[in-house]
């Protein structure tokens, strides 16, 4: 469980990245190019991605924490 947290929190690093990256290029959604409206889309998208997967990687990480070794 623990490796499938690391790995959401590595997704929810990558789209927060990314939409911070996208607000860089498009200067705050300011100049973007004729036909580019997903970059709209991924103004929306990409933060719910970010927090989707960051929370699902805090539950698998408490979920890994209830679980016991067997003795």
């Amino acid at each position: 469980m623990r490796i499938v947290s690391v790995v959401l929190g590595l997704v929810s690093l990558f789209f927060a990245f990314y939409t911070v990256r996208l607000l860089v290029v498009t200067q705050g959604l300011q100049h973007i190019r004729p036909g580019g409206q997903g970059a709209y889309v991924g103004a929306i998208v990409f933060p719910l991605l970010a927090l989707g997967c960051g929370w699902a990687s805090v539950l698998c990480w408490r979920r890994a924490m209830l679980v016991r070794a067997p003795r």
